[in-house]
């Protein structure tokens, strides 16, 4: 992984390793090209937030498009790539596995296969994968308070899920019912740009240009969740963003996030992290007084 950072015009805002060479990091990257060069592990890099506009390049394949958030790249092992950005939001989580785990991974769960090779996949959707990397950024963020241990098992599904679902001895999965991915894309970069605003059924449906009634189901089909529950998670992930800088009080964060007043913010962060945004701006502050320390 110090490889990589090292190659990065970017900024590592956490970051964590396994002994068994697992690595995760939360980063961002301003706009401008980044160079990876040939990398011994796989990289898994999961979009994070705002829409991003960014272009890659790599085993002779390039590509162009908005990432949002929930977009996966998987870039092999030893495979160099060419990123341009073309704007301030490119925010992600990005995974490096050894290709030992793959291997160990495909023999132990995958009738014993030997030589098993990553895709080169660019913004794929892979809701398990997606819901494996909250896990590890919501770890990430508090500091690791869970130890290597509970990253470990993190590790180990991730490994398991890209085995099974992107590689070499993966078997194609049939998806029904679901958004397609122009439709899909277009809803989740308009929800991102306007979680401070009022969002109904009825608007986020005219963004995907289908029904009420499809653009329910099919949303649910996509993501894994009703529409106002996904909505509430983002706004939770916002104000937490929010909450580790500085210059807003908890009730304008609540307001900028989408939430209606204070309290409304505080019960569902309270439900969905354990905490209320006050403990958490305290957390993160105490987090960045020992990065500075370290």
């Amino acid at each position: 992984m110090s490889r990589l950072s090292e190659q990065s015009q970017g900024h590592i805002h956490a970051y964590q390793r396994t002994a068994d060479g697992f690595g995760v990091q939360l980063r961002s990257d301003s706009s401008g090209v980044l160079e990876m060069p040939e990398f011994p592990n796989a990289l898994i890099s999961i979009h994070i937030g705002r829409a991003a506009r960014m272009s890659c390049s790599r085993a002779g394949v390039s590509h162009t498009g908005s990432g949002v958030h929930g977009d996966i790249d998987i870039i092999p092992a030893g495979v160099p790539a060419l990123w341009r950005m073309h704007d301030e939001n490119d925010k992600a989580l990005m995974m490096s596995l050894p290709p030992a785990m793959l291997e160990t991974v495909a023999e132990d769960n995958a009738f014993g296969v030997h030589g098993v090779e990553l895709r080169n996949r660019f913004m794929v959707r892979d809701r398990q994968l997606e819901s494996i990397a909250w896990a590890m950024k919501s770890e990430l963020e508090m500091g690791s308070p869970s130890g290597e241990l509970f990253l470990d098992g993190l590790a180990q599904s991730a490994a398991a899920r890209l085995v099974a679902g992107h590689s070499s001895i993966a078997v194609e999965e049939r998806r029904y019912g679901g958004l397609d991915g122009r439709r899909l894309k277009r809803t989740l970069e308009f929800i991102e740009a306007h979680l401070a605003e009022a969002l109904s059924l009825s608007r986020l449906a005219a963004v995907a240009e289908i029904s009420v009634s499809h653009f329910r189901a099919g949303f649910r089909a996509s993501v894994g969740v009703a529409v106002h529950q996904y909505v509430i998670e983002r706004r939770v992930e916002h104000a937490k963003s929010l909450l580790m800088g500085e210059g807003q009080t908890i009730a304008e964060i609540a307001l900028a996030a989408g939430f209606t007043h204070q309290s409304h913010l505080a019960r569902h962060m309270q439900r969905a992290t354990g905490f209320s945004p006050l403990q958490m701006r305290r957390i993160f502050a105490e987090r960045m007084v020992l990065d500075v320390a370290e």
